[in-house]
């Protein structure tokens, strides 16, 4: 098993209740197994918890990158949410242990 942080950097943005993060291969090579190891659901699954709504992927194959778009993930937004960071980079970086299965090459 490979964390996905060995492959891929990750970049965050959020927006009220959504939070969106990019996924970004560090070698084109790469980018199929991002698109068949980190879906919607996977990410979702990820996030039990935190995600209480959607979680779209747009894939962006001419930059080797997802985009997964979270929506009722953020507790309300940064000035609703009593959370301590659950926006943003924490996000991103939470994404980055996801395990993927074999060997990049």
């Amino acid at each position: 098993m490979t964390k996905l942080r060995e492959i891929a950097h990750s970049r965050t943005g959020d927006k009220g209740n959504t939070s969106n993060i990019s996924v970004i291969a560090y070698e084109a090579k790469h980018y199929p197994l991002l698109l068949a190891q980190v879906t919607s659901a996977r990410v979702k699954a990820h996030f039990a918890g935190v995600v209480e709504g959607e979680v779209v992927r747009y894939e962006l194959p001419n930059i080797s990158a997802l985009n997964f778009v979270m929506t009722q993930t953020l507790g309300g937004g940064v000035t609703r949410s009593l959370a301590l960071d659950a926006h943003g980079k924490s996000l991103s970086s939470a994404l980055l242990d996801l395990e993927i299965e074999g060997e990049p090459r």
